[in-house]
């Protein structure tokens, strides 16, 4: 297959995910892509952080992580690989921009390659979830990774090769940032396995974790509860 019929099936498959007749999805996908909508979720990892670690420097160490994943995984795609790129999105596409279903005229900057939300929430995703070693976490912020991924696509602000892209760069970000963590850590630390029904084996426990899992789910209920409204405005 050569590279002009990947872009056309790209785009085919694009407009087969893209917008709905459900007003109801308009609202959740609208609610789910916005950043403030997941502002409870990063507190929560905050105070996980804080609760279980025991020096500051440990918690300026994950802060860093964090800071640093984002840095890399949307930052740099930003500023440097969509100018570069300068492909656009479907929404500014010449060829099947006023074929793409929009939701309240929302459509996001010129150029999409690569999804920023998809390389910044994986990133974010795969760091915590090694750093933390707990099986629920890891399912969940990943599974808020592709819910993220979901709402691009829907919207039509990004083809399905910019998200997975962007997943593959969050996942080599999240990975690489982790091992830097690790190793900064042992320099510093002695690292220490827990074995316990009370912790993860990095020693996080579990209960603050059920904390994280929690304002996440309530995170969900609102963002539905929110686009509900969009049934009756």
């Amino acid at each position: 297959m050569d590279w002009d019929a990947l872009i056309h099936l790209d785009k085919q498959l694009l407009l087969m995910l893209n917008g709905s007749d459900s007003l109801f999805l308009d609202g959740l996908a609208k609610t789910l892509t916005a950043a403030p909508t997941w502002i409870p979720l990063y507190l929560a990892l905050l105070y996980l952080v804080l609760k279980n670690n025991d020096a500051i420097v440990k918690v300026l160490l994950v802060l860093a992580g964090a800071g640093l994943c984002v840095l890399l995984a949307g930052t740099v795609d930003d500023a440097i690989v969509k100018p570069w790129m300068a492909r656009w999105r479907p929404t500014h596409d010449g060829e099947i921009g006023m074929l793409v279903d929009v939701v309240n005229g929302y459509r996001g900057g010129r150029f999409g390659f690569f999804s920023a939300h998809a390389s910044n929430t994986f990133s974010i995703a795969i760091f915590f979830s090694l750093l933390i070693r707990s099986r629920v976490l890891s399912v969940s912020l990943v599974a808020w990774s592709l819910v993220n991924c979901w709402t691009r696509l829907y919207l039509g602000v990004h083809y399905p090769g910019d998200v997975f892209c962007g997943l593959l760069w969050g996942a080599l970000v999240g990975t690489g940032v982790w091992f830097l963590h690790r190793y900064v850590y042992g320099r510093l630390f002695e690292t220490k396995v827990f074995i316990s029904k009370q912790y993860t084996t990095t020693g996080y426990e579990h209960r603050d974790v059920d904390v994280v899992i929690a304002v996440l789910v309530f995170t969900l209920v609102y963002a539905i509860l929110r686009a509900c409204f969009y049934l009756y405005v």
